[in-house]
């Protein structure tokens, strides 16, 4: 079973730039697919980012196309987020997973971090 520790997470105010790592151990065999999700408090989980790993395949959900970047350091196990032109509105716990299925925004993923939070003030 995979096991994903995030940290990166923080406080910014808006135009600011963060960058979220997740750190991936123990058994990841066939999960291809990496993504990045966030929450908001009362709203409900949102995909932000995938990554078909064996390609390099990106994707991401339109409110951040071209403030984000999803990245893999294969080295390190280590999956990345760069954040630029935050906004208040990015403000959300991020959670960092991982699945075997279809590499796509809306799929089920398996596994899952415990989540760190970013806070973007205006």
């Amino acid at each position: 079973q995979a096991q994903l520790v995030e940290s990166g997470g923080g406080s910014v105010q808006a135009g600011g730039s963060l960058r979220l790592s997740c750190a991936a151990s123990g058994s990841s065999y066939g999960t291809n697919c990496m993504g990045w999700f966030r929450q908001a408090p009362g709203k409900a989980r949102e995909g932000v980012a995938t990554l078909y790993t064996p390609r390099g395949w990106t994707s991401y959900t339109d409110s951040v196309k071209g403030r984000f970047t999803i990245s893999q350091d294969n080295a390190k196990n280590t999956l990345y987020l760069q954040m630029n032109s935050l906004e208040p509105e990015d403000t959300a716990m991020y959670y960092c997973a991982a699945t075997r299925r279809a590499c796509s925004l809306s799929s089920p993923f398996d596994y899952w971090g415990q989540g760190t939070q970013v806070t973007v003030s205006s």
